[in-house]
């Protein structure tokens, strides 16, 4: 029988697009508690079936894609400019795709404007008309309000009539960022991006070790997710556990029961780690407790050497500070990456920020590795020794050389040069994740 928890997951799921939902609707309508319904309404959240606003409520949304998640939803978008919903309220689920800035005559306008756009403009009633008149919802800055035939006008057309306190520019820029972040995030590998459940080798708890040693043969993976009879998790177990175990004892006499899992929302880079940590070639994937695939090592490399040919479609921070950085090869067990000290690379007070420079020799590090051979790892350890500043506008000089470099791991000597003054010291070790 399937617990309260995921029969509110269930019932959430089913809800049309637009629906809203309150903590104490859902209580009544299900017969739980008004904590339950909570906590099952914040993982809605996370999953993307829900979104919440300040004096709006819960909507039911459309769960993102991976090729629209650089899109906002109107929902979204009150959160993002910290707005009042004016009208058309019934059309917060629908997907921003551009937004335009009404500082134009009327005539120019009407070429800007289309189904799914969002008008941001001031107190011009005929724009805001002529935006809801061809699809556009509207967002008012400057804290304006609506009349009450452009708010009649939003509901009929179920598009939304925004009002925010920012002035236009601080607006724009606001929603700007947040699309660029999606930009960023929509690089990012999910664990749901990569994980298969085709052909998924699982032991139920009533199962004999017989079989269990029978399905090893067949797959040749000697970690098995054990489930009970709904598909939740429960255990898993591998040849250890059952060195001298008993063939026709069942599998859940010997099996862990609190094994390292991920969910769907777990990061490739975090599950990679997660196997290198524990020393496991396979990761039960959980949602809601049932399991839902697994995730071998292979499948990690291959995500994570897929990843790494991608263009960068947004620029992070690491992005920011090893831009203008160029490498260059020492001897075969030294590497040097030369730069300039940018003020975005500095802290308070103008001198190398302590995150910057940890970027540049974890970089510099994981280069000089690649070079000698071309695995996948993760770091594990990173010592810094501080020595003196580095001033903004310095070129400084980050080498790198292998002190060791083995089958499963490797450590690594990097020092930073301002001129020649040694900065700082760092003693750094990877793990290496190996097929």
């Amino acid at each position: 029988m399937s617990t309260k928890h995921e029969q509110i997951m269930d019932f959430i799921e089913a809800l049309s697009v637009g629906t809203r939902i309150s903590v104490r609707g859902l209580a009544k309508e299900l017969q739980v508690s008004e904590g339950t319904a909570y906590r099952a309404i914040k993982d809605a959240e996370l999953q993307g079936l829900v979104s919440s606003m300040d004096r709006i409520g819960t909507v039911r949304i459309e769960r993102p894609q991976k090729k629209n998640i650089d899109r906002l939803t109107f929902a979204e978008v009150v959160n993002i400019v910290e707005g009042t919903v004016l009208g058309g309220r019934d059309g917060l689920h629908k997907t921003l795709h551009k937004f335009v800035i009404g500082a134009m005559q009327l005539e120019a306008i009407v070429r800007y404007i289309e189904p799914g756009s969002l008008m941001i403009v001031g107190n011009r009633e005929q724009v805001q008309k002529l935006s809801l008149e061809h699809g556009a919802a509207v967002l008012i800055t400057g804290d304006f309000q609506a009349s009450e035939e452009v708010q009649r006008l939003a509901n009929e057309r179920q598009l939304p009539i925004i009002s925010c306190s920012f002035d236009t520019f601080t607006t724009a820029a606001l929603i700007n960022r947040a699309i660029y972040d999606r930009l960023i995030k929509k690089e990012i590998l999910f664990v749901e991006d990569i994980v298969s459940n085709q052909q998924l080798a699982v032991l139920h708890r009533g199962q004999k070790v017989r079989e269990y040693l029978r399905m090893v043969e067949e797959t040749g993976h000697a970690r098995m997710p054990v489930v009970d009879d709904h598909d939740r998790l429960v255990g898993v177990l591998t040849a250890r556990d059952i060195s001298e175990a008993d063939p026709d004892a069942n599998v859940d006499t010997y099996m862990a029961r609190q094994p390292t899992t991920v969910s769907l929302k777990t990061t490739v880079a975090s599950a990679a780690h997660r196997m290198v940590w524990e020393g496991i070639e396979i990761l039960p994937v959980v949602n809601n407790r049932k399991l839902v695939g697994v995730l071998s090592r292979q499948d990690v490399i291959k995500a994570l050497q897929l990843m790494s040919r991608q263009p960068q479609v947004g620029e992070t921070i690491a992005d920011n500070v090893l831009r203008g950085f160029g490498e260059s090869v020492i001897d075969d067990e030294t590497l040097s990456l030369t730069g300039e000290v940018t003020p975005q690379m500095t802290g308070a007070v103008g001198t190398l920020a302590t995150g910057s420079m940890i970027t540049l020799m974890e970089h510099s590090a994981i280069l000089c590795l690649r070079r000698n051979r071309s695995v996948d790892m993760v770091v594990e350890n990173l010592t810094l020794y501080f020595l003196k500043p580095v001033s903004v506008d310095s070129h400084v000089d980050v080498r790198a050389r292998i002190l060791d470099f083995g089958r499963r791991f490797a450590k690594v000597d990097v020092e930073l040069f301002d001129g020649h003054e040694r900065c700082a010291k760092a003693l750094l070790t990877t793990q290496v994740l190996e097929r």
